[in-house]
């Protein structure tokens, strides 16, 4: 039960397999924690972390305008790409390798539809609990290289924006890595925080528990994780409070 207190040292495996589902034709989307109208009491967020969907949106197809408030919402696309318009006056298209922030803060409207008329696109929609209500809502939009991903962790989100990364109203860092086989990486975890890993592609061994496209994994008190791609492998790491 990931959205409980982990108290022993422990990676929690969350197989893609067993994420929520919907198909909304235009949409098809795999939820990694309880999202719209699907509900697991198990697996409510973790931590300040509320929402992992990887989203797949037909060409021509997209989200309407929609409102949001008190919240910070994280895109980064895979495959295709996103086009992005707010109450905030902003339009953007999102590519590969772009990491998209929205801060919802004291309520903003948006819409999100497939740029390509033909083509799906293929992208991560991440929801993190900001550490206060009533912010000023805000935009930002950093492209971060395969080159600055490979073979290494490449801090994408931080508090204070640290190395070019985007800001976010909370204490979490996201980090991304693109391994070529065999190679690992270790990354150490200050005490008392925990962690979440997001497959995107391949396969990892993460302290020998070894995770698929797709998969994700809880992470609670570990100092050390050691991240060994068993073939080309991209992921997310989270550092969470």
């Amino acid at each position: 039960m990931v959205n409980a207190p982990l108290k022993t040292p422990q990676i929690v495996l969350r197989k893609s397999s067993e994420r929520g589902q919907a198909n909304h034709g235009w949409l098809k989307s795999n939820h990694t924690f309880s999202f719209a109208g699907y509900y697991d009491p198990k697996y409510q967020g973790f931590r300040h972390l509320l929402v992992i969907n990887e989203d797949r949106i037909q060409g021509g197809s997209g989200f309407g305008t929609h409102p949001h408030r008190d919240m910070e919402i994280i895109s980064y696309v895979i495959n295709g790409a996103l086009e992005h318009k707010d109450s905030m006056g902003n339009g953007s298209v999102i590519n590969p390798g772009d990491v998209q922030i929205m801060s919802a803060g004291t309520g903003v409207t948006h819409s999100e539809y497939n740029h390509s008329q033909e083509d799906t696109t293929h992208f991560l929609q991440i929801w993190i609990a900001p550490n206060q209500k009533g912010l000023k809502p805000g935009y930002q939009q950093e492209y971060f290289s395969p080159e600055s991903k490979q073979n290494q962790l490449r801090l994408l989100v931080s508090p204070d924006g640290e190395g070019g990364s985007v800001v976010i109203h909370q204490e979490a860092k996201i980090f991304a890595s693109i391994l070529d086989p065999q190679v690992q990486v270790s990354y150490n975890f200050a005490p008392e925080r925990y962690g979440w890993i997001q497959m995107i592609r391949g396969k990892l061994s993460v302290n020998g528990m070894v995770l698929e496209t797709g998969d994700g994994a809880a992470i609670a008190n570990l100092q050390t994780l050691n991240l060994q791609a068993e073939e080309s492998s991209e992921f997310l790491l989270f550092d969470l409070a």
